[in-house]
């Protein structure tokens, strides 16, 4: 390795390290590089050659990813830039099914040559998994969609707009938080593109080129005198969407106690009021211990979502796969084949949907070829549904995949991951405005903060960023040191209104963790703000000295 590019690849992992969310990174390359794709005829002369070689060796089936990953992170704090990186990853996993068993194997050598000896490779796994022996695999059949294409409806491609505009724009941010009182602030704008190619045996040729957004801050005001500070991060969203999510002019926003962005995010806007909010909760009461009505925004409730739902109805981890590294859940097989188990109130309808516009989960197909559809989790309280992929749909007696496989790059297998999992929104008319007024004594909790969930996804607490007293029907000020404790039944049979589809916004993790060896997921969660009754509330004040 060249001394230069060991010094960028560093700067790239500095980078990283202060970003939870920073995707894996590949080989630095030129950010005009990234606007050049690969012909998809030229990837189905080489996905034929591994589904032709993985045929004649054996496999009853056989799939081929061949995909290219670009990231790109500007990462700043106060008046300086940090890190301008630009990566790209390109590969080619191969799967197979031989004797009953999985084999995979992958390379970077995309030629021929090089895919037909991964292909063998891939073959000679499987066959040595068979003689371990255990029940064959029975994988849900799939029809063969041809030579098809998707793409994530962006309006403008993040890759294309110039490094000096994106800094331009978090200094812009950086300058605004400090002129307001701002002790610290970092920004960063984190771009991927995920060129995918997918070919299988049962005769799919999938094309897809798929687009994902994340610009984020974090404010920090500090009162010397008192020996305390407070932070705000952003409310934006990380998004399936292209640069255009950062249209100020475009904003779409509901202004009131907080601004609420939908669609269209303006950050300059943001860290304004994220600098008046952390100086005000320096100032804020901390909150007496007890029992509360909450009223979640979405931008807290994704994550409690994500947590307590979503991942507890991931078929892998309610058979157990996960048990020895992120446990396993609550819930049961035979409480879903019940058909009567009660998991909230009957205002919680719970859906899955990877077809989402605007979501990060957003495909056309999953990484087995398979077109996902909505479908219900949670109807009117009742449990209907876990996540499954082809290989397990068996279990729980469906005939198809729900399209729920993915894998974080062409060098790891895929597997099941999340959809995007949402609460539903409420049928009858009702804004946030409507739901404070029925609250006699509540906590308004907006943005997500830290959590803490069991291992069964049973018992949990979770904190957020902004925190408003309600008495009365009436928004009286500002609270801190909030968090509330619950089980997840207990939680979600309090569940007591749902606000419209007007309301409805996405949140979502731009890299949620799963899996031995660990992979990267993105998936959004969606809901209008919600009430919830009767929830502890405990006091997390944190003690300094």
């Amino acid at each position: 390795m060249k001394r230069r590019n060991f010094i960028y690849l560093s700067g790239v992992g500095a980078g990283a390290m202060m970003l939870p969310n920073l995707p894996a990174f590949g080989t630095p390359i030129d950010p005009a590089e990234a606007l050049n794709q690969v012909d998809a005829r030229i990837k189905k002369e080489l996905a034929d050659v591994a589904l032709n070689m993985a045929k004649s060796k054996g496999a009853s089936y056989a799939d081929i990813r061949i995909g290219r990953y670009l990231n790109q992170a500007v990462v700043t704090r106060e008046t300086r830039v940090l890190n301008v990186a630009n990566a790209e990853s390109y590969g080619v996993g191969i799967r197979v099914l031989v004797n009953g068993c999985w084999g995979f194997a992958a390379t970077n050598n995309v030629t021929k040559d090089g895919i037909a000896k991964t292909t063998e490779r891939a073959v000679a796994v499987a066959k040595a998994n068979a003689k371990i022996g255990g029940k064959p695999v029975q994988l849900a059949p799939q029809k063969g969609f041809g030579e098809v294409s998707w793409k994530t409806p962006i309006e403008k491609n993040a890759f294309e707009v110039p490094i000096k505009e994106k800094v331009d724009l978090l200094m812009s941010v950086n300058g605004a938080a400090l002129a307001g009182g701002a002790n610290f602030v970092n920004s960063t704008i984190l771009a991927i593109n995920e060129q995918k190619f997918f070919a299988s045996t049962d005769g799919s040729y999938i094309d897809q080129d798929i687009h994902r957004l994340y610009p984020n801050f974090s404010v920090t005001k500090i009162d010397a005198a008192k020996g305390a500070f407070e932070t705000r991060a952003a409310l934006s969203s990380p998004v399936g969407m292209g640069y255009e999510y950062l249209n100020p002019v475009e904003s779409e926003k509901v202004k009131g106690i907080v601004t609420r962005y939908k669609n269209r995010y303006d950050m300059l806007e943001d860290v304004k009021n994220a600098t008046k909010n952390a100086t005000e909760k320096v100032s804020s009461k901390s909150v007496e211990p007890g029992k509360y009505d909450l009223v979640l925004d979405p931008s807290h409730l994704w994550l409690t979502i994500h947590e307590s739902v979503a991942h507890p109805t991931e078929l892998d981890r309610v058979l157990g796969y996960e048990a020895n590294y992120a446990g396993t859940s609550f819930l049961t097989v035979d409480k879903l084949k019940s058909g009567n188990f009660r998991f909230g109130s009957k205002n919680v309808n719970v859906v899955a949907d990877r077809s989402q516009k605007g979501s990060l989960g957003a495909v056309g197909y999953d990484d087995e070829g398979v077109q996902p559809k909505q479908f219900d989790i949670v109807k009117d309280g009742i449990l209907t549904n876990f996540q499954t992929i082809r290989d397990q749909a068996h279990v729980i007696g469906l005939k198809e995949s729900q399209g729920c496989c993915y894998a974080q790059t062409w060098s790891d297998v895929q597997f099941q991951r999340m959809p995007n999992v949402s609460l539903a929104p409420g049928k009858a008319k009702l804004s946030v405005d409507d739901m404070i007024k029925g609250v006699e004594k509540g906590i308004y909790i907006v943005g997500n903060g830290s959590f803490s969930i069991d291992q069964q996804r049973y018992n949990f607490q979770f904190g957020g960023q902004l925190f408003y007293e309600i008495k009365n029907g009436k928004i009286v000020g500002m609270l801190n040191d909030v968090a509330y404790q619950a089980t997840n039944q207990e939680f979600w049979n309090s569940c007591a209104a749902v606000c419209d589809e007007s309301d409805y916004r996405l949140g979502g993790a731009f890299n949620d963790g799963k899996g031995q060896p660990g992979q990267s997921n993105a998936v959004s969660h969606g809901s209008s703000t919600t009430k919830f009754t009767g929830v502890n509330v405990i006091n997390v004040k944190r003690k300094i000295g």
